[in-house]
């Protein structure tokens, strides 16, 4: 029997061909931008868009694997177009909108993926690493959900016929303890509760506002962490990893009509990781192995 890499991720040939729930024209004719869109998670979540009938704007920092992205979903019909950007950039959130709109004329789905991480002790977290890591997850979410309110505000509080005004935050799962990604824990909280809040000051512009709260899915970047943290990687009452396409389904879900009564909530798709569940970037503290007490 041949072994299966546990951290293996979809390329986007197996993602075009792995089965999903939702029918062709869910997303027909709507456009979505996704950021950090090459990823593992983002690339899941751009094919999985595209077959859905979604017109596409992705960006990202560096464009070749953007490029070769946009090459695939092109030739399988897909209209598409690249913007390089970092979402820690206000004025290059605000290209990419308005490159949606110049191509396209509109905006419908916004998916805020670009995110990033690393796990360090908090002691050990240098003020750049938290700067890098907070600009990332949570000040790049607020540019691109401000630049494109922004727009949407422009166009009035209706949105025409056909259209739809939504923004889907990938984030992570919070309000447990752990060690090892204190920035990350401060920079997805703060994006969810931004989330929850927007969501109700946004309502008059009939934007919808949700949030995927990611558990721990198998990707290559799980290699570069310690064995000693490998143990806690499928701590979630479904004893297994997730997978991009997990994301990729939850998160058209909450794009689509299926959702239209659906704002200011965190989906989590975590194998219930958020109800039970340990995870240790770093490994387990010793000070966390179960004692029996009189």
């Amino acid at each position: 029997m041949t072994n299966v890499d546990p951290y293996h991720s979809h390329d986007v040939t197996e993602l075009f061909r792995l089965p999903t729930v939702f029918a062709g024209d869910t997303l027909a004719d709507q456009v979505v931008v996704v950021t950090g869109a090459a990823g593992g998670i983002g690339s899941a979540i751009t094919v999985l868009a595209a077959r859905l009938g979604a017109r596409l704007v992705i960006c990202g920092r560096r464009t070749e694997p953007l490029d070769a992205l946009a090459a695939e979903l092109r030739d399988a019909g897909t209209e598409c177009i690249v913007v390089q950007a970092s979402v820690r950039d206000p004025e290059a959130v605000a290209s990419v909108v308005d490159a949606a709109w110049d191509r396209f004329g509109r905006l419908d789905v916004v998916v805020n993926n670009a995110g990033g991480q690393f796990s360090s002790p908090a002691l050990d977290i240098s003020p750049k690493g938290w700067h890098a890591v907070v600009e990332t997850n949570l000040y790049g979410t607020w540019f691109v959900m401000q630049a494109a309110a922004r727009r949407w505000a422009d166009q009035g509080d209706v949105p025409p016929a056909g259209q739809q005004r939504c923004i889907v935050n990938i984030a992570t799962v919070t309000g447990r303890g752990g060690g090892g990604i204190a920035h990350t824990a401060a920079a997805r909280g703060g994006a969810i509760n931004l989330t929850r809040y927007l969501a109700a000051e946004w309502a008059p512009l009939r934007v919808r506002i949700n949030a995927v709260a990611v558990g721990v899915v198998a990707s290559e970047g799980l290699q570069t962490y310690p064995d000693a943290a490998r143990a806690s990687f499928g701590h979630n009452p479904m004893r297994r990893l997730g997978d991009t396409w997990d994301i990729a389904q939850g998160t058209a879900y909450l794009a689509s009509a299926a959702a239209g009564f659906v704002t200011g909530t965190t989906l989590e798709v975590d194998g219930g990781e958020h109800v039970w569940g340990e995870y240790w970037p770093l490994g387990r503290p010793e000070w966390f192995e179960g004692r029996a007490y009189p």
